[in-house]
């Protein structure tokens, strides 16, 4: 059974940094394409990054293009998400997402089937 797991959201100040575990079951991470997404209060879910795990190439949203990296552990089968330089506009309930053939490119969320449960992340003083 493919699952999707988040961990590592929490309370950080504005300029502190985080990083997001995604936990995978049930399929071979690097076959995979992952995105992270998140939803703010009173917002639509939006993309944050997307990577194709079998060759690496990533898409970063322009709003966190700079301060966010994505990477992986395929032993592990864990996706990370670096978030640094933190503002109160990141604040939001962070996804990831799986599937065998979204376009990464695009990071759109209906191209992904399996979700997590998401993790809340609030930056805040």
């Amino acid at each position: 059974q493919v699952q999707l797991v988040e961990s590592g959201g929490g309370l950080v100040q504005p300029g502190g940094s985080l990083r997001l575990s995604c936990t995978t079951s049930g399929f071979h991470l690097d076959d995979y394409i992952i995105g992270w997404f998140r939803q703010a209060p009173g917002k639509e879910r939006e993309a944050v990054s997307c990577i194709n795990n079998n060759d690496g190439r990533i898409y970063y949203a322009d709003s966190v293009k700079g301060r966010f990296t994505i990477s992986g552990d395929f032993a592990k089968n864990t996706q990370y998400l670096q978030m640094n330089t933190l503002k109160p506009d990141d604040t939001a309930v962070y996804y990831c997402a799986a599937d065998f053939h979204a376009d990464f490119r695009n990071c759109e969320q209906y191209e992904y089937s399996v979700w997590g449960q998401g993790t809340q992340v609030t930056v805040s003083s």
